[in-house]
């Protein structure tokens, strides 16, 4: 093992220029990006489309499957055994600019995915960095699930008939909304917005419409996955987990893949935090400025950044340099 390998780990993104994207990774975020289209910044990746380079310590240069080969499970933690034996990391996170009505899309979940082309299924969930009103002052707005009264029959009727949205729900949403997308969810991300996006990894998106743009279509494969139960999903509404001294941390997401927090953080505040060999942390600056103290260099984070923590780390200290937001993403134990 390369010596002082286990350290806070930053990466160098990865981006993406599907059609539906535009500047606001630069404009908004202060992101050094691509000219042109930039839809999707891959911040913490290890997948077949595309993997994260370590920019920082002894590790820089290394894409971040080639760290996990490297440190095994004094990256992952005993959590994630499972992820080591397939050589997988087990998320994947991103920065998504929704300039343009991303395809109405499901995500498979694992057992279908693997079935139909060995990748995993899809559970996502979405934290909105900020959402712009159109030019008539409406506000923007996401598709998340069906009305009531849509059957498998009746929404194949609609896709083949071209009326596919009109059987869909819509929910408009603001910057701090958060929205858990579960596989077999119907959904689409509206215009406007600006999204931080916490997946297991991978890549799989099944499209049932995409507002004219010539590309594929997967009708057959999207009705067999898709939920018709999730009807009118409301927005996640967050949990608090602790109050104190100004300190607020929230829980905005769990499942059997990923738990998220967000911490909101006066100037001068700490956390405290212990990587003990279970699993890896992620951890986010979305507002703000904090330096992670543990047992070696400091590292400053500055808005807007994600750092991996392995999870081997030990303990380790989060100051806010000035009032702050962040996100902290970890894997649950199993609940089996």
């Amino acid at each position: 093992m390369t010596e002082n390998a286990i350290y806070p780990l930053t990466f160098n993104p990865i981006f993406k220029d599907y059609p539906w994207g535009g500047r606001k990774l630069g404009d908004k975020l202060g992101r050094a990006i691509p000219a042109g289209i930039v839809a999707e910044s891959w911040e913490i990746a290890a997948h077949p489309n595309g993997s994260s380079t370590v920019n920082n310590g002894p590790l820089a240069g290394l894409t971040l499957p080639q760290v996990q080969e490297k440190l095994g499970l004094a990256l992952l933690g005993s959590r994630n055994k499972q992820s080591l034996v397939a050589g997988k990391f087990p998320l994947l996170i991103k920065f998504l600019d929704a300039n343009d009505w991303l395809s109405v899309q499901v995500h498979p979940d694992d057992t279908y995915a693997q079935a139909h082309g060995g990748d995993s299924g899809k559970t996502e969930m979405w934290v909105f960095l900020d959402a712009e009103k159109d030019s008539n002052n409406k506000p923007p707005e996401i598709i998340f699930g069906f009305k009531r009264g849509v059957t498998r029959a009746s929404f194949a009727q609609a896709v083949a008939d071209g009326k596919t949205t009109e059987l869909l729900h819509r929910v408009p949403v603001k910057a701090g909304d958060v929205v858990f997308v579960p596989a077999g969810a119907v959904h689409a991300l509206g215009t406007g917005t600006l999204i931080a996006e916490i997946q297991q990894n991978s890549d799989v998106t099944y499209r049932i419409d995409d507002w004219g743009r010539p590309r594929p279509l997967h009708i057959a494969q999207a009705l067999d996955v898709l939920d018709f139960a999730l009807v009118e999903p409301k927005l996640l509404q967050p949990i608090t987990l602790l109050e104190d001294e100004g300190l607020r941390v929230e829980q905005i997401g769990h499942c059997a893949y990923f738990e998220t927090e967000r911490l909101t953080m006066p100037a001068d505040n700490r956390f405290f935090g212990l990587c003990d060999g279970e699993t890896f942390e992620l951890w986010a600056v979305l507002e703000g400025a904090v330096t992670l103290e543990w047992d070696g260099e400091p590292l400053a984070i500055n808005a807007v950044t994600w750092a991996l923590l392995p999870a081997d780390l030990g303990e380790f200290q989060v100051t806010a340099d000035q009032d702050s937001v962040l996100l902290r993403v970890f894997v649950p134990e199993s609940e089996e």
